[in-house]
């Protein structure tokens, strides 16, 4: 969330300073990229919490409901949600249970694995994600405040940063059919 007014200075650009003149000049940039991001999240994150709040919905909810609404069926097993989102199944199942009670979602056994449970969207639901996507990228996605082209760069940064992680591994590149 943003300060109600701008600060003076910057105090990432500060720390960074500090972390120079205390001898950690080495790790000052990576403390400092860092720190941006994190605070970029945070500012980002309160420009779609302002934008969702009004439709009762968090960032989180309006993910598994965008993930299902994505799907042939409208309905995925909850670990395969857990996956495709990369949280703990505890947290969708969280989720999941925030959703039943607003009948945005309802849980069904899964009819082939006994074990599964599968999460389906409902159709109040689906209209829910909808309107949602569409107050989302109308008051965050469509002015971003950052110029498409450094959008684009910074993805690819970011990335390229998640794969080197461990986030994800590069799909693999299927020949051309013959």
């Amino acid at each position: 969330m943003a300060p109600a007014s701008p600060l003076p200075m910057d105090p990432i650009a500060e720390a960074k300073r500090q972390w120079i003149a205390h001898g950690w000049a080495d790790a000052a940039d990576a403390m400092a990229a860092f720190s941006s991001v994190m605070r970029a999240h945070q500012l980002m994150y309160s420009r779609v919490d302002a934008a969702l709040k009004p439709l009762g919905l968090s960032y989180a909810r309006l993910e598994l409901l965008r993930l299902l609404s994505f799907t042939r069926d409208g309905a995925l097993p909850m670990a395969s949600a857990s996956a495709r989102l990369q949280v703990h199944p505890t947290s969708v199942t969280s989720v999941v249970h925030r959703l039943e009670k607003d009948a945005l979602v309802r849980r069904e056994a899964h009819p082939s694995d006994g074990r599964a449970t599968l999460v389906v969207l409902t159709d109040a639901g689906r209209r829910l994600a909808e309107d949602a996507t569409t107050v989302l990228n109308a008051d965050v996605f469509a002015t971003p405040g950052i110029p498409a082209s450094d959008l684009t760069l910074m993805t690819a940064i970011l990335a390229r940063f998640r794969r080197d992680s461990g986030d994800f591994t590069d799909p693999v590149e299927y020949p051309e059919p013959l």
